[in-house]
């Protein structure tokens, strides 16, 4: 086989001129969002922070996919492997992306940054002295550039192994790639929980939660899970993939689907029953928050439409078979996963918009903001994420296990059951 055989479509270089212009559209959206609002930087790194989060936990979760697929060497793995290389590729962009958080944004988003004497109360004050050895700009940078190195390392070998593969046929390379997602793979998890202490729980300096890096991490994979499944079907109407993907494969991505969304809301609900159950004051105040005005009913959408309804649909073996219902499931999925993470992190700022903080939620415009955020960021992801996927063939030609993947055919899925 040669790499001609599965040369990426022409028009991939048309859909990511169009993800950089809507990019651009959305960051001017953005920053005038920014610039009219009464907060002003602050609004500006808030909503950045939620956009930040969002394309870089996609990237992370094809990163941890990347690696799964390899200890599994299951089919579907090797289905995706290239738009896993490109999406975990992007990390490098998502490094830069976090240097002006980690600068001129620390103040805007986290409360510890101004030191004990900008604490509420003595008791706050306390615990930030407490924490500041772990808490402070320095560590800050130093732990991000750390997680960043780790996860972009991995990446890279990677993918330098892959293409060793591709061009001499060096299945030693694949099994250098094996032996290391095993322990790659928690060290990439560990990164994942140190990275959710320091971005996310430190926003509220009193809170902390033990599952709350778990529950960061499966949350990536439902995210990156379903826009893989939306790359798979926008590649799969065209050549030459129109010709490799068939029904068992979506199936096979269902089910997957189906997994880690049990998996987050799993981990979700034990971190709510534990700290419930708890009633601990540093803890249950995090979660009182977030059942009071818009946050209540936002807490309901996620149970019901990130849980509850992807999972009925899910557990339809005509929906995994349908590639357009099943890419509409993993459309959902993404745009919950926004919801998520701006139920998480928004209400940590409302004490800064003194009308807000009333009615426990956000104006319409300060939706609009995150929204743009999330779409200029991506915009921008996803320009690079197309660049990256254009520079290889789209299947990795020289694997021993293509012919069973490029195997065609109703009869090969199973009739056991979902």
């Amino acid at each position: 086989m040669t790499n001609n055989n599965y040369t990426p479509p022409a028009d991939i270089g048309r859909v990511q001129n169009i993800s950089v212009g809507v990019g651009l559209v959305g960051v001017i959206f953005w920053v005038i969002g920014a610039v009219v609002s009464t907060a002003g930087k602050d609004t500006f790194f808030q909503s950045y922070l939620v956009a930040f989060l969002f394309w870089t936990g996609i990237a992370l979760g094809c990163l941890g996919f990347l690696m799964i697929q390899y200890l599994g060497g299951a089919g579907w793995g090797l289905l995706i492997r290239r738009q896993l290389e490109a999406g975990s590729h992007t990390l490098w962009l998502m490094f830069i992306m976090f240097l002006p958080i980690a600068t001129i944004g620390l103040k805007s988003l986290y409360g510890w940054s101004h030191g004990p004497d900008g604490a509420e109360s003595d008791e706050v004050r306390k615990l930030v002295e407490h924490k500041s050895a772990w808490l402070n700009q320095t560590g800050f940078m130093i732990r991000g550039v750390i997680y960043f190195a780790i996860w972009i390392g991995l990446a890279a070998l990677m993918r330098r192994w892959s293409k060793r593969q591709d061009e001499n046929r060096d299945m030693r390379a694949v099994q250098r790639a094996q032996n290391l997602s095993g322990p790659g793979f928690v060290i990439y998890a560990f990164a994942i929980t140190f990275a959710a202490v320091d971005w996310v729980m430190s926003l509220d300096t009193e809170w902390y939660s033990t599952i709350f890096g778990l529950v960061m991490l499966i949350g990536q994979g439902v995210v990156a899970l379903s826009f893989l499944i939306t790359i798979g079907v926008y590649l799969s109407g065209r050549e030459p993939m129109s010709g490799v993907y068939n029904p068992k494969h979506f199936h096979d991505q269902g089910k997957l689907l189906l997994t880690v969304v049990m998996i987050w809301a799993y981990f979700s609900f034990s971190q709510l029953l534990i700290t419930w159950s708890g009633n601990l004051a540093e803890e249950i105040p995090w979660y009182l928050e977030r059942f009071k005005g818009q946050w209540r009913w936002i807490g309901v959408a996620l149970i019901l439409l990130n849980f509850t309804l992807p999972f009925l649909l899910l557990l339809s073996r005509d929906l995994k078979h349908n590639r357009r219902r099943l890419m509409a499931v993993a459309w959902l999925l993404i745009a919950m996963r926004f919801v998520d993470l701006l139920w998480m992190i928004a209400p940590e700022f409302e004490s800064q918009y003194g009308q807000q903080v009333a009615h426990h939620g956000l104006s319409f415009a300060g939706y609009i903001n995150y929204a743009a955020a999330v779409v200029g960021v991506g915009g921008l992801w996803l320009g690079w994420f197309f660049y990256q996927l254009r520079q290889r063939a789209l299947l990795p030609y020289n694997d021993p296990q293509l012919p069973e993947v490029l195997v065609r055919g109703e009869h090969l899925v199973s009739a056991e059951g979902y």
